[in-house]
């Protein structure tokens, strides 16, 4: 089953058409301006070929932001600077005198575009870049800051960073919305699979390791794993689904990650609800609990039972098996003739996550690890 897992990115493309659309109602704002006040003007012809240029770079801009790929430093420094030339050459075309009876510049609205664009692009920062920019080089070519003036830029400026910040916040829903549809995609295919494999193999399985489980040689060597291959495929039917793609630091399950060692020899025990931990952390946990039950598959050789406590200020897996035990002092002697296999891949492990790890055994009586990390990590 394939599920149509929307793209992050197309979430920004009705904010990239709004931009178009405000360049070109602006520009349409920028020739009403033109018409009412061409007869103040300068020079009249030299501002309606910079309108008609205007609209050129309206066009030019909107099919290059329509396109994903074009999105870049080029097209982005291209539309600021041109904005800005634009600006500086509004005192020759307009005229101080016009300027100074407080005619608005020639760009009027227009030259908030690259502000919305670059607010669109990097969010809060790139849009308050631009919007400096562009309102310090207006004030400059009036030659004087006056009230509507320096209105019109912190207008500008406030418009940036709340675009960038909408736009931010729309990236970050659409992520998360394709993760959700990727991780819902899969759950389904899980379930389809339990099911199909509930009414078949699992059945086989468990009636070939029950039938066979109190003979001798092959037959009983044949139910029992059978049962390890029945364990395995319930455990990987109840086990969550992959990591989306993006979600490389979201928490992870640590009942993911401990499902794996689930078998007809180990069983585990675990909260109904997730178990979430830092990647980091659930991998060096995980890999503690395998060193122990690893330890003692070698030396114990009968089942092992594993819990996970999910608590409020720390998680904690114990690890106990009912195997021959050792002495108190058996760890210290093995860390003295260099065999350092707890110490490293269990203490070790768990002294780096700001963790303890317990191990208490007696002869005859098995043995138990006990493995406790805390919720923030030092």
């Amino acid at each position: 089953m394939v599920a149509h897992v929307p793209a992050a990115g197309g979430f920004e493309v009705p904010l990239w058409r709004a931009v178009a659309v405000f360049r070109v109602a602006s520009l349409a704002y920028v020739c009403v301006v033109l018409i009412r006040d061409a007869d103040r003007y300068a020079h009249p012809l030299a501002a309606t070929a910079l309108v008609l240029f205007m609209a050129l770079w309206t066009a030019v801009t909107a099919i290059g932001y329509a396109v994903p790929a074009r999105r870049g430093w080029p097209l982005l420094l291209a539309d600021l600077g041109v904005v800005v030339a634009i600006l500086l050459a509004t005192p020759w075309v307009m005229g101080r005198p016009a300027l100074d009876a407080g005619l608005p510049t020639l760009p009027v609205a227009w030259l908030s575009g690259p502000v919305l664009a670059w607010a669109v692009c990097g969010g809060r920062r790139r849009g308050a870049v631009a919007a400096l920019v562009l309102g310090a080089t207006d004030l400059a070519t009036r030659g004087m800051v006056t009230p509507t003036a320096f209105n019109g830029a912190i207008l500008m400026l406030l418009a940036g960073v709340v675009v960038g910040h909408v736009a931010r916040l729309t990236v970050t829903a659409g992520e998360r919305l394709h993760r959700a549809v990727e991780l819902e995609a899969a759950t389904r295919e899980r379930e389809r699979l339990a099911r199909d494999i509930h009414d078949s193999v699992l059945q086989v399985l468990a009636l070939v390791q029950r039938r066979g489980a109190h003979l001798d040689g092959e037959a009983g060597e044949l139910a029992r794993l059978a049962g390890e291959q029945e364990m395995a495929l319930r455990s990987l039917i109840s086990g969550a689904g992959p990591v989306p793609a993006g979600a490389a630091d979201a928490p992870v399950d640590l009942r993911t990650l401990l499902g794996r060692h689930a078998s007809a020899a180990v069983s585990l025990s675990a909260p109904a609800g997730p178990v979430p931990l830092p990647p980091a952390v659930a991998r060096e946990l995980a890999a503690a609990v395998a060193a122990a039950l690893d330890n003692a598959a070698r030396h114990g050789g009968g089942r092992a039972w594993v819990l996970v406590e999910d608590e409020e200020s720390a998680v904690t897996v114990s690890i106990r098996d009912e195997g021959p035990g050792f002495p108190p002092d058996r760890l210290n002697e093995a860390a003295a003739q260099g065999r350092l296999g707890v110490a490293q891949a269990i203490r070790g492990r768990l002294t780096d996550l700001g963790g303890t790890a317990r191990i208490s055994s007696t002869p005859g009586a098995g043995t138990e690890v006990e493995l406790t990390v805390p919720r923030r990590q030092p």
